[in-house]
């Protein structure tokens, strides 16, 4: 990798650590990982429970510090970035899905998805706007103004996803995106994260253990063992 990153990778990683100290021990959870992703790739990572999932993508989503190697984004080394810094980058060029929405109780679908936007300084009237836009490619033009706890879950999900979507970022994480949804919603979900890879061409990575979300990616690495293999 060159002092810049990778190529044109919108994320790229090489030789990523994290150990975590229990006791007098040091228990290594990731060693020696390598990936990189290019503009509307779709990856999926799958891996048993405690394989290290969740702390990967705290790492790749500049959450949490490696213990050695490098995280790079949108060719800016996150462990190089101060605080303030690090803020500024994920949300100019990331995106984050979770498995249970995350959205904020007390504001309307669109404020949600507003909210990216807004902290990136764009003028409210055109947050909404942009806001609104992506509130309709998702289908739920109709519920702008309805609460979370107004929506189904498919819905907040929905929301999410335009969320994520509100900086046009390089890259979009997901974990567990359909964990908690039903079949009919889960393809629904499934569908139109694959539509916006194509047009949008952002990046998704997306840690599942849904097989069928997995097999309609573009890769499916397993982590084991602290390291990426070839699903």
């Amino acid at each position: 990798m060159n002092e810049r990153g990778t190529g044109d990778a919108v994320l790229s990683c090489r030789n990523l650590g994290k150990c975590y100290e229990q006791g007098p021990e040091s228990v290594a959870v990731l060693s020696g990982l390598n990936l990189e992703l290019y503009p509307g790739q779709r990856v999926a990572i799958v891996g048993s429970s405690g394989s290290g999932k969740s702390t990967l993508l705290n790492l790749l989503g500049g959450l949490d510090t490696p213990s050695e190697g490098s995280v790079w984004l949108a060719g800016e080394e996150l462990s190089a970035l101060n605080e303030k810094a690090r803020g500024l980058l994920r949300n100019r060029a990331l995106g984050f899905v979770y498995q249970f929405h995350h959205l904020l109780a007390e504001f309307t679908a669109l404020e949600n998805v507003c909210m990216p936007l807004l902290i990136g300084t764009t003028p409210i009237a055109e947050a909404q706007r942009k806001a609104s836009e992506l509130l309709t490619r998702v289908g739920l033009g109709h519920r702008l103004e309805h609460k979370p706890s107004e929506l189904s879950g498919g819905e907040r999900q929905r929301v999410a996803i335009a969320r994520a979507l509100a900086n046009s970022p390089a890259l979009v994480l997901l974990d567990e995106p359909t964990g908690n949804l039903d079949q009919h919603t889960a393809q629904g979900i499934q569908e139109l994260m694959l539509e916006l890879s194509n047009s949008v061409r952002t990046a998704f990575l997306v840690v599942t253990h849904d097989p069928q979300l997995a097999a309609q990616m573009d890769m499916t690495l397993r982590l084991e063992g602290g390291r990426l293999v070839v699903a």
